[in-house]
């Protein structure tokens, strides 16, 4: 974007003047304002005649007649009737820039890590307007991660969208904290969203580590805070991943997480009196997640964002709201299984259950030949676990399955990593070319002592007779 672009856009966020209205009433989560006429979304300001605190910031979500409704992005103490509510801007600007890499900020971009605030920055829309569909590239670069799960079996690319579905407790912010350190991505933009506070300085101090921290940008909103603090985290993510896309770099934004996303939301449509629909959600939270979900992406002469967003699951059931909902607009989705982290298999992906729909057309004829062979076998011993576990499997019932359990070790070793492990994305796809040519030595194999076992049976005895 350029300084000019930039400058009009803050210009046309201001008010052209003063628009005040006057606190007629709390009710719940909002402040209803009477005579307060500027569009919905606009930023206002709360002053208190008592003055026994700074201004209050808010955001206005709805109207009822003459009298706007307004969410803060704070606490509501302090707040009186008849306290003036000014208008400040008719659109919500965040600032941006390069200075907010390696920083910790929240939803309105401030920082919270104790440093000083960062300076050079220049704002952007938070809600733009909509990218032509026409403006977007196809997926055609893969982009790395350090896993080799999700690099060998199921691959992701430039400008991809993926879900991470897990219940809690299975390794989910691990996952996405190694992502984040090894990927090839240029830059990080992490939205932590209703996290509780001690899992934010975990994540930031020790699973990001000063390594990933330092080409990362971390937007915090934690459990705690406003909804619509909650929800205007995601969106400054999103628009910083922007600017960065915008520069022409190649983003990771990962938003854990996009359920928490959609929770804040709900509230805010309840407290505007939305009526709730499925399981509780209200038709807004559906409007509004691929609105968030399509800006990501890879544009035309520009970078790309690559997109992951975890989605958490009740009781490891897939069949939620915004789990199915997710699952519709996204490109791809991981799921995290709690059997295997029962067993301590990290990651805790789960091979046959996951899917990446760019991954064909990412790999050459070589390397997709073995991940459909290893995931062949995978499927084979997982249809057969059952049978081996009781001792009722006959070897030799089926190749695949014989095969599978002699390289069981193999495939385990293939699939499970340690979180301060990363691999190459070349290293990857040669282990998994090798495995191919293993499997393929031992089919060969089998088909050679059941041919000879089967001549065998049908050679006549010697000797004759009559």
């Amino acid at each position: 974007m350029s300084l000019f672009e930039a400058a009009r856009e803050t210009i046309e966020g201001l008010q052209s003047r003063a628009v005040m209205g006057r606190v007629q009433s709390i009710r719940g989560l909002t402040v209803i304002v009477d005579q307060l006429r500027i569009p919905v979304g606009s930023i206002v300001r709360i002053e208190s005649r008592a003055q026994t605190r700074d201004p209050i910031r808010g955001e206005v979500v709805g109207f009822q007649g003459d009298a706007s409704i307004v969410m803060l992005y704070d606490e509501s103490g302090g707040i009186s009737p008849g306290d003036c509510c000014i208008g400040e801007r008719n659109s919500a600007t965040v600032p941006v820039g390069t200075a907010l890499l390696g920083r910790t900020i929240d939803g309105l971009g401030r920082p919270i890590d104790g440093r000083e605030a960062p300076t050079g920055l220049s704002t952007r829309l938070l809600h733009p307007q909509r990218t032509s569909p026409l403006s977007r590239t196809t997926i055609n670069d893969p982009i790395a991660t350090g896993i080799r799960t999700i690099d060998g079996l199921h691959t992701i690319g430039r400008g991809q969208r993926l879900g991470v579905f897990a219940g809690p407790g299975v390794g989910k912010s691990t996952l996405i904290g190694s992502i984040a350190r090894n990927t090839s991505a240029e830059v990080n933009v992490i939205a932590l969203v209703g996290e509780r506070g001690r899992e934010v300085v975990e994540f930031v101090e020790e699973t990001l580590g000063p390594e990933g921290l330092a080409r990362s940008v971390v937007v915090v909103a934690t459990g705690d805070e406003s909804p619509l603090m909650r929800v205007r985290a995601c969106y400054m993510a999103m628009s910083v991943a922007e600017h960065f896309r915008d520069q022409g770099m190649h983003v990771m934004l990962t938003v854990d997480s996009l359920t928490r996303f959609a929770h804040a939301q709900r509230q805010i449509g309840l407290a505007v009196g939305e009526q709730p629909a499925t399981k509780g959600f209200t038709p807004s939270v559906f409007a509004m997640l691929p609105r968030i979900l399509e800006r990501a992406g890879s544009l035309r002469g520009s970078g790309s964002i690559t997109g992951i967003y975890t989605v958490l699951v009740e009781g490891d059931e897939l069949a939620d709201p915004v789990a199915d909902a997710a699952k519709g607009i996204l490109d791809g989705h991981l799921v995290l299984s709690r059997d295997l982290a029962r067993k301590g298999h990290y990651p805790a992906i789960d091979p046959l259950a996951s899917i990446s729909r760019a991954a064909d057309r990412l790999a050459d004829e070589h390397v997709l030949a073995a991940r459909r062979c290893v995931l062949k076998l995978l499927a084979a011993l997982a249809g057969a676990e059952e049978l081996v576990s009781i001792g009722a499997y006959a070897p030799g019932s089926d190749p695949d399955v014989d095969i599978a359990l002699a390289l069981k070790g193999e495939l385990n070793g293939f699939l499970q990593q340690a979180s301060s492990e990363s691999y190459e994305f070349p290293r990857t796809c040669r282990v998994l070319l090798e495995m191919h040519g293993l499997i393929d030595s031992m089919r060969a194999q089998l088909a050679k002592a059941t041919n000879n076992q089967l001549q065998s049976q049908v050679q006549p005895p010697m000797g004759g007779g009559r």
